[in-house]
């Protein structure tokens, strides 16, 4: 056995390979991790949001001037979403043929509105934001008026055009 300091020795060459499998495999393991997280990240910005015309009843369902809940499916359901791919619309019939929808989520935090038909006001009660009839706002934190949904008439059906929830 030498002792020439040029050589090699067995145990320097298990060290070596041993480091380079391990940075191996740890810099594909991050790849493996990244690749979804980036993807996640930055899907809904390539993304073009997809609205739907969705029916929410026949015509002669609504009378002129009540104000009422209607329930359809979210515009772009995921496979696994289940029932919380249902979202809603507060559905006004102003008269024969036209109608006006408000979102069912403030515009504050997102949390369900109620109407309240004796006052004629759209309440949160999460924290204290009211609405107008036309939506707009009448008190509390809410940066804007409810968000608004197309709304047409055809084939003898009412449809609203989804978005996903108008949340800012």
């Amino acid at each position: 056995m030498s002792l020439n300091p040029n050589e090699t020795r067995p145990t320097e060459l298990r060290r070596d390979f041993l480091t380079a499998l391990c940075v191996g495999v740890g810099g594909l393991s991050a790849v493996i991790v990244a690749v979804p997280v980036v993807g996640f990240l930055l899907g809904p910005l390539l993304r073009d949001t997809e609205r739907k015309w969705r029916a929410v009843g026949p015509l002669d369902k609504f009378k002129t001037g009540d104000t009422v809940e209607v329930r359809f499916e979210d515009a772009s359901p995921l496979p696994w979403a289940g029932v919380t791919a249902e979202t809603g619309a507060w559905l006004r019939r102003k008269n024969q043929n036209d109608f006006v929808a408000f979102s069912v989520n403030c515009s504050h935090l997102g949390c369900p509105v109620r109407w309240e038909p004796t006052a004629k006001l759209f309440m949160c009660p999460c924290h204290g934001g009211v609405y107008y009839s036309d939506g707009s706002v009448a008190g509390g934190p809410p940066p804007r008026g409810l968000t608004q949904y197309p709304v047409r008439v055809r084939n003898g059906n009412v449809e609203i055009l989804t978005s996903p929830i108008p949340i800012t």
